[in-house]
């Protein structure tokens, strides 16, 4: 008896076991059969087909169709009409077979899946669906918001499921605001959840957030519109305050630019009475400075590529500051007191340096790379703030406490300081006044330097550099005030400030015009700018 039910339950078991095979294999049969129908609709190279074969290979189930669509929507899946077969190119280059992932060859015939506007807002959609369930966290936010972005009410069942799973509450937010889309596009929601979607879609408060409200149906019910209108008239305002917000950070960012350009022209101009143009060469050589550090570099150790401003900085400090020595022993200091003759001469300085730059570095753009700390950006609120410009601005405020504290702890900072307010004094005291002009232009210049270093990376690095801040900075400098640093700070931030909110209504040239005509009548009335310092420019 015993024997007998061991052998039953030994059949039974395997009646099971073949019962589950049987199962897998014919759900894996339907999987197949779904890809393989999805597949040959991609080989008519007709748009409708080729939405029928998206949502088929989507709906499949079949391992392989994220893959498959994401090489469609790569531009990497291609058909051969005359074979009915599709291949993908792999991101190396090689080729494999759509349905079997085997390599295969590709014809000579074989071409291009070809999508539009349309297929491609489906298949976002649909890719964002396939991957809402991902482990990896990065791709379940970019999939449920490409799924916001396609309002495609088919996908709220998978919404649905994804919800019910997700646990970070940055992705579940996002997961909410793509349901609400979703409902508020679809024909069968009753008003209730529409008005509720609304207010979801309302507290996101972006672009897209209003475009979809804007763009509800004018036939709808008396209560989602009136939601809807009340929800845009409040984005409405708080955009237009992260828009003030967002000018006024391009301001604070134009405005460190400005001071890192003008506050070695503000030492050299302010402190010395010297009119230097060639100031903006000296942030072109700090800038083709930090070129030649990661061209070196990348030759012989990439790996360190991200320290090579680290290396920059104080080497264009270095080289420029040097240039500047020499020029003011060898051309300066024999045109104290003749400013038309110093301007000249430093103008015909700067067309020498920048015609040598030419010959050694070509007249072309030089490729200055970002290191990763410097590169992306970040949200913040309706704010969108880049890297580079905040580690700027953060450069900028360093190098002003750096020279603010050596002018005033510092012995070469002190002896400075004397020989600006009275020099005979100064002289009869014992400090050598013709080193101090040497070493104070050769300061000037290698702050300028450094401020190419910066300006690396947000402009283009070219002879002409310098060109586009040199009058920039006279202007920051004369009217914060000749000699004065704290001027210079306040200059340059007010002017970026201005001009930034003046470009969007009068527009970039215009908007230059307007704060250079009020920069004529300020100083007009103030001619030793806001921040006035008795200097020897004047006392001459």
């Amino acid at each position: 008896m015993r024997i007998l039910s061991a052998v039953s339950f030994a059949v039974l078991l395997s009646l099971t076991v073949l019962a589950g095979s049987l199962a897998a294999s014919s759900a894996a049969s339907a999987q197949g059969a779904g890809l393989e129908q999805g597949l040959q609709k991609f080989t008519t190279d007709d748009f409708s087909d080729t939405s029928e074969g998206i949502g088929a290979v989507a709906a499949s189930g079949n391992p392989r169709a994220a893959d498959i669509l994401g090489a469609l929507q790569d531009g990497r899946l291609m058909f051969d009409a005359a074979s009915k077969t599709v291949f993908i190119k792999t991101a190396a280059g090689a080729v494999v077979n759509a349905a079997t992932g085997r390599p295969a060859m590709l014809p000579d015939s074989a071409d291009n899946v070809r999508l539009n506007n349309r297929l491609r807002g489906a298949l976002d959609a649909v890719m964002g669906t396939l991957t809402l369930l991902s482990p990896d966290p990065a791709k379940r936010l970019d999939a449920a918001q490409a799924v916001f972005k396609s309002r495609d009410p088919k996908t709220l069942p998978a919404l649905g499921t994804a919800l019910a799973r997700e646990k970070n509450s940055r992705i579940r937010r996002v997961l909410q605001e793509a349901r609400a889309a979703a409902i508020l596009s679809s024909d069968g929601a009753d008003d209730a959840a529409k008005v509720a979607a609304i207010a979801m879609i309302r507290d996101r408060g972006d672009q897209d957030s209003l475009a979809l409200l804007q763009s509800l149906p004018k036939d709808s019910p008396a209560n989602v519109r009136e939601a809807a209108s009340a929800a845009v008239a409040r984005i409405g305002r708080s955009l237009e305050m992260w828009s003030l917000l967002q000018n006024a950070w391009y301001g604070l960012s134009l405005g460190s630019v400005l001071l890192l350009a003008a506050i070695g022209l503000a030492i050299t101009f302010g402190v010395m009475g010297v009119i230097n143009m060639a100031h903006g060469e000296m942030v072109m050589l700090g800038a083709y400075v930090t070129f030649v550090v990661q061209q070196v570099i990348r030759a012989y150790d990439p790996s360190l590529f991200g320290y090579s401003l680290i290396v920059a900085i104080p080497l264009a400090f270095v080289v420029t500051g040097a240039a500047g020595v020499l020029i003011e022993r060898s051309i300066i200091r024999f045109l104290y007191g003749r400013p038309l003759e110093t301007l000249l001469a430093t103008w015909g300085l700067s067309l020498i340096l920048q015609q040598l730059v030419r010959t050694i570095f070509g007249p072309t753009n030089k490729d200055v790379g970002n290191p990763s700390w410097m590169s992306g950006a970040f949200d913040l609120g309706g704010m969108t703030i880049t890297y580079n410009r905040l580690w700027i601005i953060v450069f900028a405020m360093i190098v002003f406490v750096a020279l603010l504290a050596m002018l005033r702890f510092i012995r070469l900072g002190l002896e400075m300081r004397a020989v600006t307010q009275n020099r005979a004094m100064a002289a009869a005291m014992g400090i050598r006044t013709a080193r101090i002009d040497a070493l104070t232009f050769g300061l000037g210049s290698g702050i300028a330097g450094i401020a190419g270093v910066a300006l690396s990376q947000i402009d283009n690095v070219s002879p002409n550099l310098g060109q586009g801040y040199i009058i920039d900075s006279f202007l920051v400098v004369v009217f914060g005030g000749v000699g004065n640093l704290w001027g210079t700070l306040v200059g340059a931030l007010t002017l970026g400030v201005a001009n930034k909110f003046l470009e969007p209504f009068a527009g970039a040239v215009l908007g230059k015009i307007a704060i250079l005509v009020f920069i004529i009548l300020f100083i007009q009335k103030r001619p030793r700018g806001m921040f006035a310092l008795k200097g020897r420019a004047v006392e001459a």
